[in-house]
C-alpha cells in the first residue's frame, strides 16, 4: 500500500484527447509535498507516513512547532496529513514525492473539505420537495412539513432532516480517473469534480476499489533532499581521494 500526497486545488479546466473529445478536469498542485516524518510499529503501533504542502511563515508559528520541524530538518509545512503504508511503502524523511508519483489512467480517491453554503432550509439541504406550490398553502411553500409526533413519542427525534449549517464537511470521491501530469509544474489533472474551493487542501491516495496499475512506481515517485543527495555525492569522491 502505497502513500498519498497532499496537494492544493487549483481550479478547473478542460483537455483535448487525441480524438479531439474535451474532458473537464480539476488541476490539482504539489506545493512541495514532502515527507516530514515516520510513524513506526515500535514507537506508535502502525507504520504510516506523515506529509506535509504548502510554504509556511516562521514568525506566525509556535516555538513548538519550529521545533518540531527543525528536528525533522524539513521547511514549515502549511498542511500536514498521515497516510497509512505498507513495511515497503516507506519513503525517507525529507523526500519530496512529485506528480508521477500517479500514472495517466489510474483512478485515485480524493478527499476536501466541502464548501461552505451557511445556514439552509430542507430543500436545499435535503432535497425536500417541499409543499403545494398553488392553492392551499399561504407563505411556506418551502416548508419541511411535519417534523413530530403526537402525544406519543411527544418528542423530534434526534438526527432528523431538517434545516440548519450545510456545508464544510469532510467529504470523499471516489474512483477519479487522472487524465494528465505536469511534473515540472507538480500538477496532477483529475477527471471530474473535486470537493472544496480553490485554494483548499485536497488529499490524494491509490483508489481502494480499483486495481493499482502495473507501471505505478513503488514505494513511490520522488526525490530526496538536496542535503542527503549531496552527501551520497560527496561519499564516492572521498573514497577515490582516500
Amino acid at each position: 500500500m502505497r502513500t498519498g500526497v497532499v496537494a492544493q486545488k487549483v481550479g478547473m479546466t478542460r483537455v483535448f484527447t487525441e480524438a479531439g473529445e474535451h474532458v473537464p478536469v480539476t488541476v490539482l498542485r504539489l506545493a512541495q509535498c514532502q515527507v516530514v516524518a515516520h510513524r513506526t510499529k515500535d514507537k506508535n503501533g502502525y507504520v504510516a507516513l506523515q506529509l506535509g504542502s504548502g510554504e509556511r511563515r516562521t514568525n506566525n508559528m509556535s516555538k513548538a512547532d519550529r521545533g518540531y520541524f527543525g528536528k525533522q530538518n524539513v521547511e514549515p509545512k502549511r498542511k500536514l496529513a498521515e497516510f497509512r503504508v505498507s513495511d515497503d511503502a516507506v519513503i525517507p524523511v525529507g523526500a519530496e514525492i512529485t506528480a508521477d508519483h500517479f500514472v495517466p489512467g489510474q483512478f485515485v480517491d480524493v478527499c476536501g473539505i466541502s464548501i461552505g453554503k451557511g445556514f439552509a432550509g430542507g430543500m436545499k439541504r435535503w432535497n425536500f420537495g417541499g409543499l403545494r406550490a398553488s392553492h392551499g398553502v399561504s407563505i411556506s411553500h418551502r416548508s419541511i412539513g411535519s417534523t413530530g409526533g403526537r402525544q406519543d413519542p411527544g418528542k423530534t427525534f434526534k438526527n432528523k432532516k431538517m434545516p440548519g449549517h450545510m456545508g464544510v464537511d469532510r467529504v470523499t470521491t471516489l474512483n477519479l480517473k487522472v487524465v494528465q501530469l505536469d511534473v515540472e509544474r507538480g500538477l496532477i489533472m483529475v477527471e471530474g469534480a473535486v470537493p472544496g474551493a480553490k485554494g483548499g487542501w485536497i488529499t490524494v491516495r491509490d483508489a481502494v476499489k480499483k486495481a493499482l496499475p502495473k507501471d505505478a512506481p513503488k514505494p513511490g515517485k520522488f526525490r530526496e533532499a538536496a542535503a542527503k543527495a549531496d552527501a551520497k555525492a560527496e561519499a564516492p569522491a572521498q573514497q577515490e581521494g582516500a
